[in-house]
């Protein structure tokens, strides 16, 4: 299988890739749509990471495509229902950059209560000012947890050791960690929380979710922390309650528009504001944590290629079942219509081939089947199946 991984993905996914026997070839920059379209029909794979963006167009003319590999946590820069009806499996890293992320809201919480942000430049300008007014501990102070997923969780953890009172609200019910607690509303964590940390993915439910009306409910005084999706918080709104002095500070790490690459100026209403933190999206991007990522994806894609294993993949159902030894394995998406597996039986059974085993997983949109066959028997039957009307893709794992 020939690779292609984008947007200087970690260098340990492209030497994994290569040792699995795989041509890998490796670009520094995020493509758009017309390169994309350019340069795809020369490879199998795609491993990229959140500039990359994969749209409906681009998965269309490029439906050769096996597997897409997203060297991050979010997924929404691929349209996965597009890719679904392709039969382009998505895989991404939904855990590997969670401490990063949560070190930095913890560092974050810090600087905002000290001013650190502020005080440093001063320093560099030649200003010294030492003063403890406005000037404050965490310790004794309630954080606002939105979305205790891994990441949101992982705060709670780290923000209970620094003797924070942690409190939290998800669309979901989920477990407290430690001493945290569930609060039944938005409205009722704004309101009660010293620091508010956003850890939401990227919907049309929380678009917005944080405007003018949201920050009016927090507390005089209190912080917010944005390290989820750009999309998520009103930045105009934002920027009014910092100058109104309403919020006392902001740490921002995502925003609606951003750069495509480092040559490019970040513009944003919240240059220049006091005690903004300001950061490039980097809240996963530690050394530690995009070595993580790439060892993570770059097994899954080669786990998919090499054996049609599809666990962890966002879009076609998951199957983790190892190739039988002496065996060779047929791996099919087919539309999940009335007839089909008997329709590839019948085929089964009319070519005398001997199923060594067979693995099925459907959802509402199409079924993913998994056959293992005699070395000898794989091409005739994989000729067959390939014949479906019904069928979107079937290959030979590799």
């Amino acid at each position: 299988m020939k690779i292609l991984l984008t947007e200087n993905i970690h260098q340990v996914a492209k030497e994994r890739l290569l040792a699995n026997g795989h041509h890998v070839d490796l670009i520094a920059h995020a493509p758009d749509e017309e390169e994309l379209n350019k340069i795809l029909p020369d490879y199998d794979v795609l491993g990229i990471r959140s500039k990359t963006h994969l749209t409906q167009t681009v998965l269309e003319k490029n439906s050769h495509l096996v597997g897409i590999g997203c060297f991050c946590i979010g997924t929404n820069q691929v349209d996965l229902g597009t890719a679904k009806n392709r039969g382009i499996a998505v895989f991404n890293a939904p855990h590997s950059n969670t401490r990063s992320v949560a070190e930095l809201v913890l560092a974050e919480m810090v600087a905002l209560s000290r001013h650190l942000g502020d005080i440093n430049t001063l320093a560099h300008q030649g200003t010294w000012r030492k003063s403890a007014k406005g000037s404050h501990e965490i310790r004794g102070k309630t954080l606002g947890i939105v979305g205790y997923g891994h990441i949101g969780s992982q705060v709670s953890i780290l923000a209970e050791a620094f003797g924070l009172h942690v409190i939290f609200y998800d669309v979901a019910k989920k477990l407290p960690l430690g001493n945290a607690t569930s609060v039944e509303s938005l409205d009722e964590l704004l309101s009660s929380a010293d620091f508010v940390s956003l850890h939401v993915p990227e919907t049309p439910d929380t678009k917005n979710m944080i405007q003018k009306s949201q920050l009016e409910k927090m507390k005089q005084g209190s912080y917010l922390i944005n390290a989820s999706r750009g999309t998520v918080v009103d930045i105009q709104a934002l920027r009014e309650a910092i100058d109104s002095g309403h919020l006392a500070g902001c740490a921002i790490d995502v925003f609606p528009s951003e750069p495509a690459s480092n040559k490019e100026e970040f513009d944003s209403i919240l240059r220049g504001a006091s005690n903004v933190i300001l950061t490039p999206h980097i809240g996963g991007s530690t050394e530690e944590a995009q070595l993580s990522i790439g060892n993570e994806v770059s097994e899954s894609l080669h786990k998919f290629i090499s054996q049609g294993i599809s666990a962890g993949s966002v879009n076609i159902p998951n199957i983790d079942a190892p190739v039988k030894a002496g065996t060779r394995r047929i791996v099919n998406i087919h539309q999940n219509v009335p007839g089909v597996l008997g329709q590839i039986n019948g085929y089964i059974s009319e070519t005398g081939v001997n199923i060594e085993g067979q693995n099925l997983a459907t959802d509402e949109h199409i079924g993913f089947l998994l056959i293992d066959v005699q070395e000898d028997q794989a091409k005739s039957l994989l000729k067959r199946i390939k014949s479906m009307d019904k069928c979107i893709l079937t290959r030979l794992a590799e």
